[in-house]
């Protein structure tokens, strides 16, 4: 980009911008930044993003930031906008790509915050494969209310419980005033926290660095130091896909199942995965679910936030009791130069704390996240059950083709116990976007109901939602999966033990409801939405953008849809 007679004019324009000789001697880094002021998990980043850069000016490298979208999750929730989240992951990493292979950057620094952010900011990286680590911005504080602490998973249970009367609004503008003391991305195990732990797992980004909170000052030190370490691994030409291997995704799964993380850490694992050219299914999840005790006490099912668990000892102590329990595949390398089990030796516990249970006495055998099948869920669905949930469940349907009109039932008081809530048309193309019900799952815990109803949906939950929530039923009713035929009073079965969503239906009524069933117009006719709806795939294989082989986005056949995928990786 830069060598030569003929690349005087690219000197030229990058002289314009106050670079020297010595400068453009270096290696350019490009710091890609996800920094914006709509929220607070990303607010501070312009502010870590000059801490990495001048790590990678002291260690002899030239910075170049560049910016890219972020959406945030909290304030989109439950509204049309929401459906621009999901969206945003591909549009982080393809900016990101763009501008990297458009400039030939020697070396990426990624700065993530709000939930999309962080596996975009992965995905380029490895579509990039120049040396390069993400370093997430950190948690948020958590927020006192009445001497407790509270995130914003409290915000959207308070609304459930002052429409059903068990708060003041008083008290909940109260709660609202203090859930979110300044910036940092949301505090308990949800989606943002949840990646950023298995990404610490996987070995993209440095250990002990993410769970570093947002204004923390250590953060600053930890940003400086990534900026020193990205020059390292230019010069060990150390690039993202010789660190980011099946193992190491491995590693990351099992990280998501210890700390009870977002059900979210499928999608974005499946997409990193595709990435990566690992073969890795929906079926892994579980399989490794199954054998990853459960470690960490985090909201939202538990008593601790982001911030509790760095000061007990952060993810490289649950690293350790992984590796104690001989989970944690070892020899994968990280971003460091250490491998992640040489990493998780390095664990310091501080005594008395109570966060990060011993692989001994494991607060459950198995991990959080569960894999169904079943006439319902042919290509599999993905829930979170964590020894709170009911395991076996039986009740009539309660149909929704939207989550505002299902939000308007609950805040209405229109559902009863055992109840069945079902939200459709809300997948990736139906949506499109696969929104996350949060509003809705809070709302229900807020009344009193969320151990005592079941929800399932073909879009999304974000990770502080807890009950019996089953979500991202693939294929999805857009494409003609069974949980478009549901209609009211079905009766539905689902048993966790056995891995099971069940529509207690004979196949030949099924099949004559499907002849009648006719796909919906797109939500979208133009526009980046209509774009994605076009090229999205299931939900099942991480929701991701095209291209794809002939046929392949249409979620309808599951099987030869995923021989396709083998044929590709």
């Amino acid at each position: 980009m830069l060598d030569g007679m003929d690349r005087a004019p690219a000197r030229a324009m990058l002289r314009g911008i106050g670079l020297t000789e010595e400068d453009l001697q270096q290696p350019l880094i490009g710091v890609a930044n996800t920094w914006t002021e709509v929220m607070p998990c990303n607010y501070h980043l312009r502010r870590l993003a000059e801490r990495v850069k001048a790590g990678i000016r002291a260690a002899g490298g030239t910075p170049i930031e560049f910016n890219t979208i972020a959406v945030s999750d909290g304030i989109t929730m439950g509204t049309e906008g929401m459906k621009a989240s999901l969206i945003s992951r591909e549009v982080v990493a393809d900016s990101i790509e763009l501008v990297t292979r458009g400039h030939a950057f020697d070396g990426l620094v990624a700065l993530s915050g709000c939930d999309k952010t962080i596996p975009g900011t992965v995905m380029a990286l490895l579509r990039c494969d120049v040396p390069g680590l993400m370093l997430y911005g950190g948690s948020i504080a958590p927020g006192k209310f009445q001497g407790r602490d509270v995130t914003i998973q409290d915000v959207f249970e308070a609304v459930g419980a002052c429409a059903a009367g068990r708060m003041s609004p008083a008290e909940l503008h109260e709660l609202e005033a203090v859930a979110c003391p300044g910036p940092g991305a949301c505090g308990g195990q949800f989606t943002a926290n949840t990646m950023a732990t298995a990404f610490e797992a996987v070995g993209i980004s440095p250990m002990g660095a993410n769970d570093v909170p947002a204004m923390h000052a250590k953060k600053d030190e930890a940003a400086f130091a990534a900026g020193r370490l990205v020059m390292d691994l230019v010069a060990r030409g150390l690039t993202p896909r010789r660190i980011i291997t099946r193992q190491a995704i491995e590693n990351g799964i099992m990280m998501v199942a210890a700390t009870g993380g977002s059900t979210n850490g499928v999608l974005h694992l499946l997409a990193i995965a595709r990435e990566a050219g690992v073969a890795l299914s929906i079926d892994d999840f579980d399989a490794i679910s199954r054998r990853t005790p459960l470690l960490a006490d985090m909201k939202p099912w538990g008593h601790y936030v982001a911030t509790d668990l760095y000061e007990a000892g952060g993810v490289r102590l649950i690293a350790r009791r992984l590796l104690e329990a001989g989970r944690l595949h070892p020899q994968p390398m990280t971003v460091s130069g250490r491998t992640i089990g040489e990493e998780a030796r390095l664990a310091k516990e501080r005594r008395g704390q109570r966060v990060v249970r011993p692989a001994t006495d494991p607060l459950q055998a198995s991990g959080g996240l569960v894999v169904l099948r079943g006439n319902l869920a042919p290509e599999g669905c993905v829930a979170k059950i964590t020894g709170h949930e009911p395991t076996e469940y039986r009740g009539p349907a309660r149909i929704f083709n939207c989550e505002e009109d299902a939000f308007d039932a609950v805040q209405r008081r229109r559902i009863a116990r055992g109840d069945v809530i079902v939200i459709r048309y809300e997948g990736p193309k139906g949506g499109p976007g696969m929104r996350e019900m949060l509003g809705v799952t809070a709302a229900l815990v807020g009344q009193g109901l969320g151990g005592d109803v079941a929800l399932l949906t073909d879009g999304r939950f974000s990770g502080a939602t807890r009950g019996l929530m089953i979500g991202h039923i693939a294929p999805e009713a857009a494409c003609g999966g069974p949980i478009g035929l549901l209609r009211d009073g079905d009766l539905v079965r689902i048993h966790v033990a056995a891995r099971r969503l069940h529509v207690e239906l004979p196949a030949a009524e099924l099949a004559r409801r499907r002849r009648s069933w006719r796909a919906p117009a797109p939500r979208y006719a133009s526009g980046v939405m209509a774009k994605y709806a076009l090229l999205v795939g299931s939900a099942s294989e991480g929701a991701v953008t095209g291209p794809w082989p002939r046929g392949r986005a249409s979620g309808r056949a599951g099987r030869s849809r995923r021989r396709a995928t083998r044929r590709r990786i």
